[in-house]
């Protein structure tokens, strides 16, 4: 367990890294008065698609000993997105289109009222 707790650690490490340098990269090239943030919608568009792309290599070349490093790890620390966006389909891939909808529907509504919360209640305390 721990093994696998410290492969995760580091391809974390990795993954926040690259999130990171992806930022500052796009900040760059297009400076920071874009009225969207790109570096976000970049890192979660990239690591669905390479979170995509991992999980069929992974499944058909029977690598899955490197998927805590690789998916838990890298995408997870690059995205979250990845990972909600692969338990997304993956529902709706075993014909649960229903059950995926409601599954992204509470991800965004209940995250985003967390962050509206979180907010105030951190707000609340520091006035």
């Amino acid at each position: 367990m721990i093994l696998t707790v410290l492969q995760v650690a580091a391809g974390g490490a990795v993954g926040a890294s690259l999130r990171f340098l992806s930022g500052v990269a796009l900040m760059r090239v297009f400076g920071p008065g874009l009225p969207i943030p790109v570096g976000v919608i970049f890192v979660n568009i990239l690591g669905s698609f390479l979170m995509g792309a991992l999980v069929v290599v992974i499944g058909e070349k029977g690598l899955g000993h490197w998927n805590p490093f690789l998916a838990t790890g890298i995408l997870g620390g690059f995205t979250t997105f990845s990972s909600f966006s692969l338990e997304a389909f993956t529902l709706y891939e075993r014909g649960e289109a229903g059950l995926a909808a409601v599954y992204v529907g509470i991800n965004v509504i209940l995250s985003l009222a967390a962050i509206v919360a979180g907010t105030y209640a951190m707000r609340a305390v520091l006035v």
